[in-house]
């Protein structure tokens, strides 16, 4: 038995009672909790304690990341909890809430901003020679309305030559135009020669915890990892949950 089926053993096992359990609401023992945590796991940032949906267990926030533990804060559950009603993943959402970037935190002068400026809002961290990238860009072809800030961010370690083709884009007198001929289109740039945010893109990926291309983030803050596969979803996901996700 994997540990993720075990988590979901343990959710159906307490539907009933895990009920008067959600999250959210008071914790007074949490404090409790988050010091037996901090004693077990010593040198360990424990961002925050909460109840969880399963009666008796505690979901544990260590910087982006989220475990499991009980009330003795000594045992810890690696892995996702599902609800099966719903077919909902209850940890996939609380870690988009946790993780949620705050658009004033994002230097847009540092991006390629196409679409129309009133239109809802996408970045989009990319490679120029990321296959799935490319597959993104042409589904936000089929988004007119979609007001894109692209950076660039380059994976040189399995992209050799992506950081020159993205200094060429960047460099270009269209940015947007140089960007889509790359892409999509397979065209040969010029070397860019002047100065680019390339290095403050790829220190501002690691700190958002996007480690991989494309990286998108919502208008709300949320960031997906990846593609999706096709306008239909991407518009779905820009929405939000609840609102035709």
């Amino acid at each position: 038995m994997t540990m993720k089926q075990a988590i979901m053993i343990a959710a159906l096992s307490v539907a009933d009672g895990g009920a008067a359990f959600a999250q959210g609401g008071k914790c007074p023992e949490c404090k409790d909790v988050r010091q037996a945590v901090m004693a077990t796991l010593p040198g360990t940032t424990v961002t925050a304690v909460n109840r969880s949906p399963i009666a008796g267990v505690y979901e544990v926030v260590m910087g982006r990341n989220i475990a499991y533990t009980d009330k003795r804060g000594k045992l810890f559950l690696m892995g996702h909890i599902y609800d099966p009603a719903t077919r909902r993943d209850l940890t996939a959402n609380r870690l988009a809430d946790i993780n949620r970037v705050s658009w004033k935190d994002l230097p847009l002068r540092d991006a390629i901003a196409s679409g129309p400026k009133d239109g809802m809002r996408l970045a989009v961290f990319t490679d120029p020679e990321c296959p799935y990238c490319k597959h993104l860009e042409k589904i936000m072809k089929e988004m007119p309305k979609v007001r894109v800030y692209t950076f660039l961010f380059p994976l040189e370690s399995i992209h050799p030559d992506a950081r020159a083709k993205a200094e060429s884009i960047w460099c270009a007198k269209d940015r947007h135009k140089a960007l889509l001929d790359v892409m999509l289109n397979g065209k040969q740039l010029k070397r860019g020669a002047c100065a680019t945010p390339i290095d403050r893109n790829i220190q501002l990926a690691a700190k958002l915890g996007i480690n991989g291309t494309p990286g998108l983030i919502a208008p709300d803050g949320r960031i997906m990892q990846g593609a999706p596969d096709s306008a239909a979803s991407l518009a779905a996901w820009l929405r939000g949950p609840g609102k035709g996700q």
